[in-house]
C-alpha cells in the first residue's frame, strides 16, 4: 500500500462531538475529505446543519445531529441515529468541552463537579455507547481532545485544567481496555484561534501568547484537524494511549501572567 494511502478513511463512519464550530468542525472536515461519512453533533443544529452541507459538497455523507453531550438521552440518540443512518460506525471525536478560568474560594462544588461531567463524564458515557458497535464493525478509533492545561500549572484553571488531566488519563487507561481492537488516543491543543478566541482576546494578551511560543504563532483549528486525522488512519496503526501534543512548542504556560 503506499504510504499516503494510510491517511484513508474510506468505508469509515465517524461521529464527532462539538461539530459546528472551530475544531470539531475542522476535524469533521478533514474526516470527511480522507473519504469518512460524518456525523456532525453539537448543541446548535444549525451549526452542525451548515458543516453537512460542507461535507456533502465533498461527496461524503453526512448527519447532522442536535446533541448536548451533558444529556444521557441525547447521547443515546445521537449513536442509534449514526448507526441508523450508516449502518456502523467505526470512529468517535470526543470534541465536546471547555471551561473558563476560575477562582477556587469562589467556584461552587457543585459547577467543579458540572466541568468535570462535561469534559470527562460524556467522553466515558459515549465511548460506553460507540465501543459495541466500533467491535461489531471490526475495529474502532477513539479520540479525545483534551488541553496543554492538562499538565501546565498556572493560576485559575484549576478546575479546566483538572478535569482535561483526567480526560489525558481516561484516555491511556480506556486504550488498555479496549486493545488490541480499538484504538483509542487524545490530542492536547495549545491555544487555537478560533473566532470566539479572536473575538475574546484582548491584543496584548494574544500578543504574550505569541511570543511565548517557540513556533511564534498561535494554533489554526487545521493544526488540530490534520493531527486528528494522522491519529484516525491506518498510519498511525501501531498507536494507541497516547496525547499528541499539538502546541507550537510550548513547554510551560502560555498564558501570560
Amino acid at each position: 500500500m503506499p504510504l499516503i494511502d494510510r491517511f484513508s478513511l474510506h468505508h469509515q463512519v465517524a461521529l464527532v462531538t462539538g461539530a459546528g464550530r472551530g475544531i470539531g468542525r475542522a476535524i469533521a472536515l478533514a474526516y470527511a475529505e480522507a473519504g469518512a461519512d460524518v456525523v456532525c453533533a453539537a448543541r446548535t443544529l444549525d451549526d452542525v446543519n451548515a458543516v453537512a452541507a460542507e461535507i456533502r459538497a465533498l461527496g461524503r455523507r453526512a448527519l447532522a445531529v442536535s446533541c448536548d453531550v451533558n444529556d444521557a438521552g441525547q447521547r443515546a440518540a445521537a449513536v442509534d441515529r449514526a448507526v441508523a443512518e450508516f449502518g456502523r460506525l467505526t470512529h468517535l471525536v470526543n470534541n465536546a468541552g471547555g471551561a473558563g478560568p476560575n477562582d477556587p474560594l469562589k467556584l461552587a462544588p457543585e459547577r467543579f463537579d458540572d466541568i468535570l461531567r462535561f469534559n470527562v463524564g460524556s467522553a466515558y458515557a459515549l465511548t460506553q455507547l460507540c465501543v459495541p458497535h466500533m467491535r461489531a464493525a471490526g475495529g474502532g478509533n477513539i479520540i479525545n481532545i483534551t488541553s496543554g492545561a492538562a499538565r501546565y500549572a498556572q493560576r485559575h484553571f484549576s478546575a479546566y485544567g483538572a478535569a482535561k488531566a483526567a480526560l489525558t488519563q481516561l484516555t491511556r487507561l480506556l486504550a488498555q481496555d479496549f486493545a488490541p481492537q480499538l484504538r483509542v488516543n487524545g490530542i492536547a491543543p495549545g491555544p487555537i484561534l478560533t473566532a470566539a478566541l479572536d473575538r475574546a482576546l484582548p491584543a496584548g494578551m494574544r500578543d504574550g501568547m505569541i511570543r511565548n511560543t517557540p513556533l511564534q504563532r498561535l494554533g489554526e483549528t487545521d493544526d488540530i484537524a490534520a493531527a486528528a486525522l494522522y491519529l484516525a488512519s491506518p498510519a498511525s496503526a501501531w498507536v494507541t494511549g497516547k496525547i499528541l501534543e499539538v502546541d507550537g512548542g510550548a513547554e510551560s504556560s502560555v498564558w501570560p501572567g
